[in-house]
């Protein structure tokens, strides 16, 4: 006779046990290198407003065709062939820094005029080597998952100008492997840059409408900049009038209330993404929080199918289109899963 199924109960505090014994080797086995960074520190650039943004694209595409030149010298191929990439006609970036696992923040459409803007937030193992590729989906990236969401919405609503989006790899992301990642401290840094960007994100653009569209670790991102409250940059946080969080470990808050303020908060896992496993908790400064899909956080769960934890920009896809409702300000056009 086969041994008897383990209750739910039991099996959620394996995984709380397996995860407590990851979490020490983790801890354990990441430090730095120590190695000397070849890259130069971001130059000076113009301080943004409407007039200035062409002259700050050109800024930066200097700066990368330097840290191109860079790359070769030193041997550093995956990071060439990435900012070959960043290089093709058309791009727009309003920050790069190539030091460390690097930084970056593209722009797809106007973002002088647009009337909506939504910020991708990404999460763990996002560099500037797979800011457009990984893994053999564009999409799972800031800058490929930027244009298949630009896609999307043009479909939904042709008018030029009614959206601009905005990749926005603003801070250090943790290693998925790496200690960072269980707890809040990326999250806190990223948090305050991410506010930072906001207010002058409302200098160029001041009657925007913005949405956080925050993947995965990229949640306690967002969900740490919405705890902040309001603060001096006020003004440019009151614009953001949707959150939604997807794939998500968890956003650093108890509630959906504490999150939303004005704005509201959307959540959504796929059925093939592995964060339905990870234990939703917070001790001793290890975890990320409440699960945000489940009824008692309270957030407004919208329908992602069966996507796997990179898929829910994948073109086609459910998650994809309620993406692209949310960040067109329609909550009519996103649809709810069948079994919430």
């Amino acid at each position: 006779m086969p041994p008897p199924r383990p209750k739910p109960r039991t099996r959620r505090l394996r995984r709380a046990l397996a995860c407590a014994a990851t979490i020490a080797g983790v801890l354990l086995t990441t430090a730095g290198t120590g190695h000397a960074d070849p890259y130069a520190a971001p130059g000076p650039v113009p301080s943004l407003s409407p007039s200035t943004l062409d002259a700050r694209y050109a800024a930066e595409r200097r700066s990368i065709e330097q840290a191109l030149t860079t790359a070769h010298a030193v041997g550093d191929h995956d990071r060439a062939q990435a900012l070959g990439g960043f290089l093709r006609p058309g791009r727009h970036f309003l920050y790069f820094d190539p030091r460390g696992r690097g930084q970056a923040v593209e722009v797809v459409g106007d973002l002088a005029r647009a009337r909506r803007v939504a910020l991708l937030v990404p999460g763990a193992d996002t560099t500037l080597a797979t800011f457009d590729a990984r893994s053999g989906k564009p999409w799972s990236t800031p800058g490929g998952g930027a244009q298949a969401l630009y896609g999307q919405a043009r479909a939904l609503d042709p008018r030029p100008g009614d959206l601009a989006v905005v990749a926005w790899l603003g801070y250090a992301a943790p290693r998925t492997l790496s200690g960072d990642v269980l707890t809040d401290q990326r999250a806190g840094q990223g948090a305050h840059r991410l506010r930072t960007f906001l207010g002058r994100l409302h200098q160029v653009n001041p009657s925007a409408r913005v949405g956080l569209l925050c993947h995965s670790y990229g949640s306690a991102v967002c969900g740490r900049a919405a705890l902040e409250g309001s603060g001096p940059d006020g003004a440019a946080w009151r614009t953001v009038t949707d959150i939604a969080v997807y794939g998500s470990p968890g956003t650093m808050a108890w509630s959906a209330a504490r999150l939303g303020g004005t704005a509201r908060v959307w959540a959504a896992r796929g059925t093939g993404d592995w964060t339905g496993d990870v234990p939703h908790t917070r001790i001793l400064g290890l975890g990320l929080g409440p699960d945000p899909v489940s009824r008692r956080f309270g957030a407004r769960v919208f329908d992602a199918g069966s996507a796997g934890h990179s898929d829910y920009l994948a073109p086609g896809s459910p998650s994809l289109r309620n993406l692209a409702g949310i960040a067109l300000g329609r909550p009519s056009a996103v649809t709810r899963p069948l079994t919430f």
